[in-house]
């Protein structure tokens, strides 16, 4: 089945509609993120037989079951390790990510780490709500200095990890970031995470609400979204100046849009000239024996 684009994007075209009602929480991001993911998809009028959504553990591993493609649901922090695998047994599949701050930094840290090393041809989206949302509402990786969450009663002392410096040091091709709030923002990095050939690490601002929020007296969903316009980092900030920039994940700390882009070989097609030229020397130290 291909995508619908001689039709106005419609989202009921592109999920399992049988599956709902959803799991979701009143006012979760993640459902925003789900829209943005399946508008830029119709946008790029991706074929759905040569579409594959992978994900892990969570409440953003939860998203793949709704979206009527080929979607795998897997073990905690190992969705870009089962990536890695059905993109080089099917390179000609657009094989994307739903991950989670906790699944993707926390137990699946090492797989982000070498996947971004790798520079596979994957699409990794990590919806990043700052706290495992599903599984009791424990601090993740990301979670904001002060916060509390059940394992933080006190407030968070740990410094938030960024994951865009980290994707970016460990050379993945592209990285961004949006929130939630900028719908078609959002929608148009996707775009071009999906369209360039190599790894693409992509951070979505999301929230949780019944979770997180309730717990650090943020609001209702509309204020917590609202709220993420007052912590983008003003283009006009230099963002090496450690003076002008807080913590990560402190209020008036966030870059968004494509934050880093390089040109570094894609994996398979480096793989595949490697083991041609490999195999072209194994010939010639043959013939001369």
């Amino acid at each position: 089945m291909g995508a619908l684009t001689k039709q106005p994007f419609d989202v009921e075209d592109y999920l399992r509609l049988d599956l709902f009602p959803h799991f979701l929480c009143p006012g979760c991001g993640h459902g925003i993120a789900l829209r943005a993911l399946l508008w830029a998809i119709h946008e790029l009028d991706i074929d759905r037989d040569r579409l594959a959504f992978v994900s892990g553990i969570g409440c953003s591993g939860r998203l793949s079951a709704y979206i009527d493609a080929d979607t795998f649901h897997v073990t905690h922090g190992r969705p870009l390790a089962f990536a890695s695998g059905l993109k080089l047994a099917r390179p000609e599949m657009n094989v994307i990510v739903i991950t989670g701050d906790g699944d993707c930094l926390a137990i699946g840290g090492n797989h982000l780490i070498h996947s971004c090393r790798r520079n596979l041809d994957i699409t990794c989206l990590m919806l990043n709500n700052e706290v495992y949302g599903m599984t009791g509402g424990q601090g993740s990786p990301t979670t904001s200095l002060d916060r509390y969450t059940t394992t933080t009663p006190l407030g968070n002392h740990e410094p938030a990890f960024d994951a865009c410096e980290l994707a970016t040091a460990a050379g993945a091709g592209l990285v961004g970031r949006e929130v939630t709030m900028q719908v078609p923002s959002v929608k148009d990095l996707i775009k071009e995470g999906i369209s360039h050939p190599g790894f693409a690490f992509i951070e979505i601002i999301s929230d949780c609400t019944e979770i997180y929020g309730r717990k650090n007296d943020l609001g209702s969903s509309a204020e917590m979204v609202l709220s993420q316009k007052k912590d983008i980092l003003p283009t006009y900030i230099d963002v090496t100046d450690v003076d002008a920039v807080e913590q990560p994940f402190r209020p008036g700390s966030w870059q968004t849009g494509v934050l880093s882009k390089n040109e570094r070989p894609e994996y398979y097609e480096a793989y595949m000239d490697y083991c041609r030229q490999a195999g072209g020397n194994s010939q010639s130290r043959s013939d001369d024996h």
